[in-house]
């Protein structure tokens, strides 16, 4: 018996691959909105770890500055020490300078040289006196300049002849005037510096 399909199959088979089109495209649809949802979902996850890394960032870099302004204090008090230290030291040796200075002409001063007047104005010493000759004026200004430790760029501001009467006698003498500047002088090296930057070296 032959058998005959009178229904339209044509049509039928293009509304079932229409159905099937439509099923993988909605499918297609949903996978693609779960790979959106999944990736904005990562996205939110790392953009709460960077949050959560700046906010600790942030913190320590606050703990940081607090700890740069107490060293930033601590230096600011140290130096003032210094200077305190350094300003109580300049007294101290400003108060032994006149020793000092006397000690250090009486030690310069050659033989026929004899000082006649000695002035003081901050560091700038004026020295009056009468000498034997010009050689012991020169010998003078020659231990100033590169023996002393107190001492230092004497000039010589006038040098003249004068008839002085000594005794009975009037004898021909050189009265001079010079200026000369108070150094202070380098302080000593501290016991085992030198050993300490010997080992620093590595010696």
């Amino acid at each position: 018996m032959i058998l005959i399909n009178l229904l339209p199959h044509r049509e039928a088979r293009r509304q079932e691959r229409k159905r099937a089109f439509y099923s993988a495209l909605g499918l297609a649809a949903l996978i693609g909105v779960g790979i959106v949802i999944l990736w904005y979902g990562v996205l939110q996850q790392l953009i709460a770890n960077q949050q959560d890394r700046n906010t600790f960032l942030q913190s320590e870099i606050a703990k940081l500055d607090e700890q740069i302004k107490d060293i930033a204090t601590l230096r600011a008090e140290i130096d003032a020490l210094k200077a305190r230290q350094q300003a109580v030291e300049n007294l101290q040796t400003d108060r032994n300078v006149p020793v000092y200075l006397l000690d250090e002409l009486a030690k310069q001063t050659p033989e026929g040289v004899y000082l006649t007047a000695v002035r003081q104005a901050g560091t700038t010493v004026t020295i009056n006196g009468l000498s034997l000759t010009n050689e012991r004026v020169s010998e003078l200004l020659r231990n100033t300049a590169y023996n002393s430790t107190w001492l230092e760029r004497p000039e010589l501001i006038e040098i003249k002849a004068v008839d002085v009467l000594i005794g009975r006698d009037q004898r021909k003498l050189f009265d001079f005037n010079l200026r000369v500047t108070i150094k202070r002088p380098q302080s000593p090296a501290k016991p085992g510096a030198g050993a300490a930057s010997d080992v620093a070296k590595g010696k």
